[in-house]
C-alpha cells in the first residue's frame, strides 16, 4: 500500500484566512489544528479543510506547499476555489 502526503488548504471560521500545511494523516492533522496543538493555528480556531491534494511522494508535497504559498499559488487557489469563494458572499 502506498503512503501519501497531503497538501491542504484550511479556512479560518474566526478569520476568514487561509492556512496552507501538508501531513501524511490529515485526519489527524485536522483534529490536532482544531484542538488547538498547533502553533501556527491555535488562536485561529474553528477551522475548516476546503481543499487537499494527495502526492506519493513527500518532497513532491513539500514542494506544492511551498508552490501554494507563492503569489502564483494563491491565484492558483482562488481560481479553483471560486465557487466556494462565491458561496461564502
Amino acid at each position: 500500500m502506498n503512503q501519501f502526503y497531503y497538501v491542504y488548504i484550511l479556512v479560518s471560521l474566526k478569520d476568514k484566512d487561509f492556512y496552507i500545511g501538508y501531513t501524511d494523516d490529515l485526519k489527524d492533522r485536522m483534529a490536532r489544528h482544531n484542538n488547538g496543538e498547533v502553533q501556527s493555528t491555535k488562536n485561529r480556531t474553528p477551522l475548516k479543510l476546503v481543499y487537499y491534494e494527495a502526492c506519493l511522494n513527500q518532497n513532491d508535497a513539500v514542494k506544492r506547499e511551498k508552490y501554494l504559498k507563492t503569489t502564483w499559488g494563491k491565484r492558483y487557489v482562488n481560481n479553483r476555489l471560486e465557487s466556494y469563494f462565491k458561496r461564502q458572499i
